[in-house]
């Protein structure tokens, strides 16, 4: 049985039981600051099981793809040399949501792995494990009886503490004991050799004989912040089973003598490119090889940078981009420890995708930035292994020397330095190990064990995190919120469910109070993927008086939106009074004003019966004054209602009306339509390489980051902006397709799936046409022409591998071009309009195209940029102008210096001032006065904005009597400076401008006293 058709049957048979295959998700986890990777199945159901989170299946199962090679899980070093160590592995693992709990689980693990029909793994290799009871919490009897009720002998069964068998999430929240299934794998896997070279040993042994290849989670309890554990109302199954170690006990099975991970065919067609690609020769990843072991990395190695790359990881030198750094720059260093100098790495990245393609269909689309992105690494760690490489010499050479002068000596290299340079530069440690042994120096490698290891410890404090907490009850307990965002902006008589204050649930709001408001049903966009979180008003039930503001939406738990706001206070004139008197007035003097018109109406004119029709008006203008008089009445309810709301503040029960700020809206779904487009034209122009790598879609402007290897070039820019406003212009009708399964959003509809997002399994497709489709649960325009037009406003740089861009749309892109306009105007006040910016005769621009003959069009900006060419040209010319009469006034009055030069001790002498002379002009000054002189000693100073420049220069027959650095270092002191350079010629810099003069008098005493 194949590794893939392992990881087939696992999902197949939980299938059959009832479970949803849901599909791995992103190795970066999604809004989980706590993990640096997903390292584990349960990952994504992570806030199913806090209760922050709802689902609308009870049972799943998955082959989650998981990287463990940083933070607390970070065992590097040891992948490759172990038979089960990995940085990428897949967790295949069943879970139940309140559903079924121990019986169920231990049964369905015991069926799937012994019974013929599915993995049929002999029981009596098998040992299961149990919880012992530990720190007040009892022993696991359940699971003990029920794994003897499914068939294991109970000297099979073993029992173990808190540190093996009892799982929890965090300090608090969901934990519970965990039963593991364990195979032995022979003697012959033993890495102590037990039963061959070494007494045999027993179960529980930890020399790799017996391997764990499930653990069954049972979530039965909830810890809170006092340690307490109390049960919870709904336990469930969380299980993990390797599928690597799954691979390697099925292969044994068939073949004794394979027990390691990287035996199976998971690895073995990896290990095979490896060695093409290094050159290394006919080799097997057997012990006997040599260089078996870096194979190895380099196989485990290729597919972790595959996956992580391919999720949106890019090399960076912090957080997840330094840990992927450091995974390629392992496998880079290992095939050249197989002789491999030249980029390989980078055609790893197709035979990964060449096995793992079927599971993982998505690697058919990122492969091709995957290698680019791995192949720009390799270069970018040649360039630095040489740094490195030249820097361990210069460290090197002094100690080298000391050991010659002193053979005797014991000179050693510290481990520390060794450290920086394997953690700066990369060095291997091999390599460090042997420079110093061909120098015949001693190497402290204690130091060096020492340094990685608080650099371990680093590691894991940095990405410790804080454990999430179980969803805040008052959230948890309440049904999920009827969004009705999409249809509409206002909502009436929303029931208030719940009110959050201070993370507290509370029964009211007082005015000017802030806090959180739950409705039963509201318009309020929560803020997700990107986009932020809707603002408006609460009305009171009066449909008129503003209660609170709402400042900001989000979804404390999946389904749940919490508005923030701020209670409105007491106003002792609100506007529903006003509004309410001011209806009723109009109303009555309407009404008064028909009963008084002159004029009967037209049939009483053709003769009808005016009396009884005057009558009529009559009583009609009675009743008119009647319901007038209700309406004043009316007018007085709602005020005294309207003071009550703004003395009362909002409590749990009342109805209000939710009203999002439509123009604010508005604005925010042109952005968020328009980042859409965005992502198109990118990927159009710069190649499907291109994927999201983050985004923020708000209404005065939209942010989108993207993966890119390269600065975007100003016409690549121009190009996109072109294409994406052309489907401004078409007005492209946006289709909305809601509720569609994820797999065939993804496989039919082709739609992208945004980086650092978690999608359920039925999803909301937003398609423009032709050009652009994704997942998205956002606001979006209905047509395209809608956004306006779409502004880019920059581009840049976020991080290795990162770019960003910022646009505006709407009347942001209006606002945009007037003060771009304002510029134009500015620009024109000294800037000579071009023959076609002139206006004709008749008062129109002249044309453009330069086909009258006359002077091609330039832009405003085209002509500013030449107007400063041509300034800055000018200003150059006039520098050299200004240079060239200071160094002409220098260069004279150099010629009159002949009472300055003195003869000390046998030494001609000169110290000449020339103020406002650059240091290029002061060393020519020099060395025309050393020629003058012909023998002797030159101090030349020079007085510019504030600071003082000195330069020594000593004639080339005295530099053994007297060097120039010493001379200019002296004389800088007495300036507040210091300096040094050759023996010939030396420079320095200071700060006392005053003090110059008498420096330069102090020169000859300094020649005399250093000519000794």
């Amino acid at each position: 049985m194949t590794g893939s058709e392992i990881r087939e049957t696992f999902l197949r048979f939980f299938e059959a039981k009832g479970h949803r295959r849901v599909h791995s998700s992103s190795l970066v986890p999604a809004n989980d600051p706590t993990l640096l990777f997903t390292n584990a199945g349960m990952n994504q159901f992570k806030d199913v099981f806090l209760g922050l989170e709802k689902r609308d299946y009870n049972r799943a199962t998955t082959s989650q793809k998981c990287v463990r090679a940083g933070g607390k899980h970070n065992d590097l070093e040891n992948v490759g040399f172990t038979n089960r160590h990995h940085t990428f592995f897949e967790m295949l693992g069943n879970f139940s949501f309140g559903d079924y709990f121990k019986k169920d689980a231990i049964a369905y693990a015991w069926e799937l792995i012994t019974s013929q029909e599915w993995f049929g793994i002999p029981k009596e290799k098998l040992y299961a494990t149990i919880f012992k009871g530990e720190n007040g919490v009892p022993r696991d009897a359940e699971a003990y009886d029920l794994w003897l009720g499914v068939g294991v002998p109970k000297e099979r069964i073993y029992e173990f503490g808190s540190k093996d068998n009892f799982w929890q999430m965090g300090d608090t929240g969901p934990c519970g004991p965990c039963s593991e299934l364990h195979y032995d794998m022979g003697v012959i896997a033993s890495d102590q050799g037990h039963g061959t070279t070494a007494p045999a040993c027993e179960f529980g042994c930890d020399c790799g004989r017996y391997v764990e290849i499930w653990n069954l989670v049972f979530m039965q309890f909830d810890r809170d912040a006092t340690g307490a554990l109390a049960l919870l109302p709904k336990p469930s199954i969380d299980t993990g089973a390797g599928l690597e170690r799954l691979a390697a006990t099925v292969l044994n099975i068939s073949d004794p003598g394979k027990f390691s991970n990287y035996d199976t065919d998971l690895f073995t067609p990896l290990i095979k490119r490896a060695e093409e690609l290094t050159g290394s020769g006919k080799a097997q990843a057997g012990k006997a090889h040599a260089g078996a072991a870096s194979l190895r990395v380099i196989a485990d190695h290729s597919r972790a940078a595959t996956f992580l790359i391919s999720d949106g990881v890019i090399p960076s030198n912090e957080g997840r981009g330094y840990v992927l750094r450091k995974i390629i720059r392992r496998a880079i260093t290992h095939g050249r420890l197989l002789g491999q100098t030249k980029p390989f790495l980078h055609e790893m990245v197709f035979a990964v995708r060449d096995l793992m393609r079927d599971a993982y269909p998505e690697l058919n689309e990122s492969t091709e930035r995957v290698s680019k992105a791995i192949l720009a690494e390799e270069k970018r760690f040649a360039n630095t292994m040489e740094i490195g490489l030249k820097k361990l010499e210069e460290q090197l050479e002094p100690l080298a020397e000391a050991k010659k002068r002193n053979p005797e000596a014991l000179v050693a290299y510290s481990g520390l330095e060794a450290f920086r340079l394997y953690d700066t530069f990369g060095l291997p440690l091999d390599f460090i190990e042997d420079a110093v042994r061909d120098r015949g120096l001693e190497f402290t490698e204690e130091s060096f064990e020492l340094a990685m290891n608080q650099q371990r410890e680093r590691a894991k404090a940095s990405w410790k995190g804080a454990a999430k907490q179980t969803a805040n009850p008052t959230y948890q307990q309440l049904p999920k919120s009827d969004f009705e965002g999409y249809r509409r902006t206002r909502s009436e008589n929303c029931t208030v469910l719940a009110i959050i204050k201070d993370g507290r649930g509370v029964q009211e709001l007082k005015p000017g109070d802030k806090g959180e408001v739950i409705l039963d049903h509201t318009p309020f966009y929560a803020e997700s993927g990107g986009q932020v979180g809707d603002r408006g008003l609460l009305y009171s039930d009066d449909h008129n008086t503003v209660v609170a503001e709402v400042t900001g939406t989000y979804a404390p738990i999946q389904g749940v939106r919490a508005h923030q706001v701020v209670v409105k206070g007491e106003s002792k004139s609100p506007p529903s009074a006003t509004s309410a008197e001011g209806w009723g007035t109009r109303r009555t003097t309407s009404l008064l004003r028909e009963s008084q018109n002159p004029h009967p109406p037209q049939q009483a004119r053709k003769g009808g019966a005016p009396g009884t029709h005057a009558e009529g008006l009559g009583t009609r203008a009675e009743g008119w004054g009647t319901r007038a008089e209700g309406w004043g009445t009316r007018a007085e309810e709602l005020v005294t209602r309207a003071e009550g709301w703004g003395t009362r503040g909002i409590r749990v029960g009342d109805k209000v009306d939710a009203v999002v700020n439509a123009d604010l809206r508005a604005a925010t779904m042109r952005n968020h339509t328009a980042t859409h487009l965005l992502h198109a034209g990118l990927r159009e122009v710069l190649g499907k390489h291109v994927k999201q790598a983050g985004s923020l879609v708000a209404p005065n402007h939209l942010r989108f980051d993207f993966s890119h290897f390269a600065g975007v070039e100003d016409e690549e820019l121009q190009d996109i902006e072109d294409i994406i406003n052309k489907e401004v212009l078409v007005n492209e009708k946006i289709e909305v397709i809601e509720n569609v399964p994820i797999d065939v959003a993804v496989n039919e509809y082709h739609a992208m799936a945004l980086f650092g997002e978690k999608y359920g399994d039925r999803v909301r497709v937003i398609k423009i046409g032709d050009f652009s489709t994704e997942l998205c649960g956002g606001t979006h325009t209905a047509q395209t022409g809608e956004i306006g037009l779409i502004k880019i406003l920059k581009e840049g740089s976020v991080s290795s591998g990162v770019r960003r861009i910022e646009a505006v749309t709407g009347e942001g892109s209006l606002r945009h071009f007037r003060k771009d306009h304002e510029l134009e105007h500015v620009v024109s006040a000294f800037v000579s309009p071009t023959l076609s910016q002139k206006a004709r005769k008749d008062g129109a621009p002249s044309g453009g195209d330069g086909a009258d003959g006359g002077e091609a069009s330039l832009s405003p900006a085209e002509a500013l940029k030449a107007e400063l060419e041509r300034k800055d040209a000018e200003i150059k010319r006039l520098t050299r102008e200004l240079d060239q009469a200071r160094m002409k006034s220098a260069t004279s009055s150099a010629a009159n210096l002949g009472d300055k030069i003195k003869e000390v001790k046998g030494v001609k002498v000169l110290a000449h001032r020339a103020d406002n002379l650059e240091r290029p002009q002061m060393r020519t000054l020099v060395d025309q006065l050393r020629d003058k002189l012909g023998s002797g000693v030159v101090v030349v100073g020079s007085a510019t904005n504030g600071n003082v420049s000195l330069i020594a220069g000593v004639t080339k027959d005295l530099t053994q009597r007297i060097q120039a650095g010493k001379v200019v270092g002296k004389v800088a002191e007495k300036v507040g400076g210091k300096g040094g350079g050759r023996p010939d010629l030396a420079e320095a810099g200071g700060k006392d401008p005053a003090a110059l003069d008498s420096a330069l008098a102090d020169v000859y005493g300094i020649v005399e006293s250093l000519l000794g």
